[in-house]
């Protein structure tokens, strides 16, 4: 039985890419696993997770991270088939690349509304069933690279990811006397199907000529010499979710390979 056995943790965005993977990871250490997220595929992402389980047990639910509602809904869901809510992962994230100059308010909404304000309620939410517990909790966030730095094709999405930065160490002082950490971590480029459609979505505003440019010189930069896969992130996600982190809380670790040097 893994160092998790006995809690039970959120984890939203997680039908496939890295919230599938810091799942997986939580059951085989023994944890109860909700996967959410609004890709309805996430409740076969659970089933086949289920296989690998190590004494805990998955399900999944479909749930809009903005909906306030829905999130409340997910975590008495939560709640009524595991009996508490222990850790809760803010992990959806979306970007939608556009040049600098031609960025829109509709594209600064539709990034906000998800990266940013996703955070505020599942935050907010994960701890009001966690006070109402009495015995704490751990809420982690996907920060990234680009909360430490701005690009100049993302502006919006770094934006959004200094706004978790931020969200992280305020919950942090908030939530700290009712025995809540709020921590998160940084991924830089992981090989995932995100980076796929930001291939594309780079390619159409001019920012790459080729399918594959992108990642190659965004990876330039990384002193470990490759691109990380979701795998490369799990021993830090777990660490989070774990025991071994309680005396952490307003912190953001860096995950990228050595990208970022802070």
């Amino acid at each position: 039985m893994g160092t998790m056995s006995n809690r039970t943790c959120i984890v939203t965005g997680s039908a496939k890419g890295i919230g599938r993977a810091i799942g997986e990871a939580l059951l085989r250490d023994g944890a109860n696993v909700v996967f959410a997220d609004l890709d309805a595929s996430v409740t076969e992402t659970a089933e086949q997770a289920n296989r690998h389980a190590d004494g805990g047990r998955a399900i999944g639910i479909r749930m809009d991270v903005t909906d306030r509602a829905e999130v409340r809904g997910a975590v008495e869901r939560t709640v009524e088939e595991f009996g508490s809510l222990d850790v809760m992962f803010n992990n959806a994230g979306v970007n939608k690349p556009m040049n600098f100059m031609d960025v829109t308010e509709d594209n600064w909404n539709f990034i906000m509304k998800i990266n940013g304000l996703g955070v505020l309620i599942g935050t907010q939410e994960a701890a009001r069933q966690m006070i109402a517990q009495g015995k704490g909790g751990k809420i982690v966030n996907t920060a990234s690279i680009a909360s430490r730095q701005g690009f100049d094709n993302v502006a919006p999405y770094c934006a959004s990811k200094f706004a978790v930065l931020s969200l992280t160490q305020s919950a942090a002082r908030a939530l700290a006397k009712h025995k809540i950490t709020v921590n998160g971590f940084a991924p830089g480029v992981v090989a995932t199907e995100l980076w796929k459609q930001l291939d594309k979505d780079l390619m159409e505003i001019g920012a790459s000529e080729r399918p594959g440019q992108a990642i190659e010189e965004f990876s330039t930069g990384i002193l470990l010499g490759r691109p990380a896969l979701p795998d490369d992130l799990t021993g830090t996600t777990s660490f989070l979710a774990s025991p071994a982190s309680d005396y952490m809380t307003g912190q953001i670790i860096m995950i990228d390979g050595g990208m970022i040097l802070v």
